[in-house]
């Protein structure tokens, strides 16, 4: 049995196929684990996510949810406005759309692979240590299945708090929580205070901010974090700070990665003819 991590896929579903063509991925014998960002600004977003569903149903594959994974059942209640950008109405005029939408909503935001391996949509804070993660992400994703789940994601959106040290209640904490598990690349040095709206490239950091990964941990050494949500990282692994960056620009173009945790050997394949788009 091989484990393959996926970057984010955001709809491009000829592209998937054609990766697993290229890892032999055989749904009886493998497993698939998808970083987040099934959907969205590719063409095939309904695609995506019911291949996901059946790999999922069948024991072959797990994923957690991404920003545009919770900006889907954001517009789906109706609480987002959809950007010019999106495409979701395959999946929300869907006669089935209900059980799509709650299948999602049902996803972690954190997967623990063995004692020590993580695989989570945009990274973990670096104040918390593994069990605080997992706790924080058990909290959110209990809020997001259960039957309030219109009243979470109605309070989900927001930039502040910015500091793990500032999450005085639960609204705070679960906000602070999505943020740095799907939105998170950069924080601030002294503090790890969130940067939400800080993008490019790990090496040219904005100033006063490093990447979330080279900020001084508590998640523990030996410790691995597989993460997607990061086009513009400029490298996949990063051995130094134990992360593996999978998102390599399949929508922008660019390609779609896998990675073997075992091994940390690396496949890709160029995005399909059709699946990528330029940058706005």
């Amino acid at each position: 049995m091989t484990t393959w991590i996926i970057g984010d896929l955001q709809g491009c579903l000829a592209s998937l196929e054609s990766l697993l063509s290229e890892i032999g991925f055989a749904s009886a014998r493998d497993e698939l684990i998808f970083v987040g960002d099934l959907v969205n600004r590719g063409p095939a977003s309904e695609g995506c996510l019911r291949r996901v569903r059946a790999l999922a149903e069948a024991g072959s594959a797990r994923c957690v949810l991404g920003n545009h994974d919770l900006h889907l059942l954001a517009v789906a209640a109706g609480l987002r406005a959809p950007n010019a950008d999106d495409t979701l109405d395959g999946i929300l005029g869907a006669r089935d759309r209900d059980a799509m939408l709650d299948w999602l909503a049902r996803q972690p935001l954190m997967l623990r692979c063995g004692e020590r391996d993580v695989v989570a949509h945009a990274g973990l804070h670096p104040d918390w240590d593994l069990d605080t993660a997992e706790r924080c992400a058990r909290e959110v994703e209990e809020a997001l299945s259960g039957a309030r789940r219109e009243a979470f994601l109605k309070r989900m959106y927001g930039n502040e708090p910015a500091r793990w040290v500032e999450c005085r209640d639960a609204e705070g904490r679960q906000r602070f929580t999505v943020n740095v598990f799907t939105r998170m690349r950069f924080v601030t040095r002294d503090d790890h205070g969130l940067r939400l709206k800080a993008k490019g490239s790990a090496a040219h950091p904005p100033e006063g901010c490093v990447p979330w990964f080279a900020a001084d941990h508590a998640r523990g050494h030996g410790s691995r974090v597989f993460f997607g949500h990061w086009s513009t990282l400029d490298a996949v692994a990063w051995p130094q700070y134990g992360v593996y960056g999978l998102d390599t620009g399949c929508i922008w173009n660019g390609r779609l990665t896998a990675c073997d945790p075992a091994t940390l050997a690396l496949s890709s394949v160029a995005a399909a003819p059709g699946d990528g788009r330029a940058p706005l």
